[in-house]
C-alpha cells in the first residue's frame, strides 16, 4: 500500500480523530492546510439511515449551490433541427443525434452532462451501459430529459449538480474548489445540508444523517456534526456555535 505524502501526513496530524467539527471549523482547518499544486475539488460525503432496497429511500435530484462548483461543465445534448441550435446556442459543447450516440458507443465520454430531448431517447436508450455507470444517463427526474435544451445548458453551465445515494446509502457531492472563499464555502455546504434534510424520505425511519465528512481532493477526512443543520452560515458572521437540530 502506498504511503500518503508529507503534506497529507501533517495535516492529518491536526486532526482530532474523535472529534466532531462544526461546519465552520472544518473548512477553517481546510483552508489553512497546505495545497496540492492544483486545486482541489472540495467535497461533502453524508452516510444516511436510508434502506437504499426500497425505491421510496433512494434519494436522486439536482441541487444549485449559491456560489456554483468552481468547475467548468462539458455538456453533450441529444437534438436535433431546431433544439439542436438551441442547445448550441445556450453554449453546450457536442451536440448530435444517432451520429453522437455513435461517437459515444465508439469511446467518446469527454462531457460531464447528457442532456436530450425526450424524442431521442431510442438512441439514447441503447447507451445505457455506457452513460449509466458514470452518472451520465438523461433521466427526466433531474431535468436532462427535457425540449427546454436551453435552459438545462444554461443551468448545467451554471454548475447545476445532480445527487444521489448509492448502494451503501452514502450521497457524494462536490462543494467547490479550496481556493473558494471560506464563506462561500460554508454557504455551499449550508444549501447542500439544507436539500438533504428536505428530501428525506418520509418512508425513513429512525437518524436521518448517521455521518458527515469533509474532505479535499489530496487530503484526510474532517468528520461533522451531524446534527449541525441550522444557523450554519451565522455560526460565521457571529462567531457563534450554530443550534443543533
Amino acid at each position: 500500500m502506498a504511503s500518503h505524502g508529507k503534506r497529507y501526513r501533517d495535516f492529518r496530524a491536526k486532526i482530532d480523530p474523535e472529534r466532531l467539527y462544526s461546519p465552520v471549523e472544518a473548512v477553517r482547518l481546510l483552508k489553512e492546510a497546505e495545497s496540492a499544486k492544483f486545486d482541489e475539488t472540495v467535497e461533502v460525503h453524508f452516510r444516511l439511515g436510508l434502506n437504499v432496497r426500497h425505491a421510496d429511500q433512494q434519494l436522486r435530484g439536482t441541487l444549485m449551490l449559491p456560489n456554483g462548483t468552481g468547475r467548468e461543465m462539458r455538456v453533450a445534448v441529444f437534438a436535433e433541427g431546431d433544439k439542436a441550435r438551441e442547445a448550441e446556442e445556450a453554449g453546450a459543447d457536442v451536440v448530435g443525434s444517432a451520429d453522437l450516440a455513435a461517437k459515444i458507443e465508439g469511446g467518446f465520454t469527454d462531457f460531464d452532462v447528457a442532456i436530450a430531448t425526450p424524442d431521442q431517447m431510442g438512441n439514447v436508450g441503447k447507451l445505457g451501459r455506457i452513460l449509466g455507470p458514470r452518472g451520465l444517463m438523461p433521466n427526466p427526474k433531474t431535468g436532462t430529459v427535457t425540449f427546454d435544451v436551453g435552459k438545462a445548458v444554461s443551468d448545467a453551465k451554471a454548475g447545476k449538480l445532480e445527487y444521489r445515494t448509492d448502494r451503501g446509502a452514502n450521497v457524494h457531492v462536490a462543494i467547490g474548489k479550496k481556493s473558494f472563499e471560506e464563506r462561500a464555502l460554508v454557504e455551499n455546504y449550508a444549501a447542500l445540508v439544507e436539500e438533504i434534510v428536505r428530501v428525506k424520505p418520509a418512508a425513513a425511519k429512525g437518524r436521518y444523517i448517521k455521518g458527515v465528512t469533509l474532505t479535499s481532493t489530496m487530503g484526510p477526512g474532517l468528520k461533522l456534526d451531524p446534527a449541525r443543520i441550522r444557523g450554519i452560515v451565522e455560526e460565521l458572521e457571529e462567531g457563534r456555535e450554530p443550534v443543533p437540530a
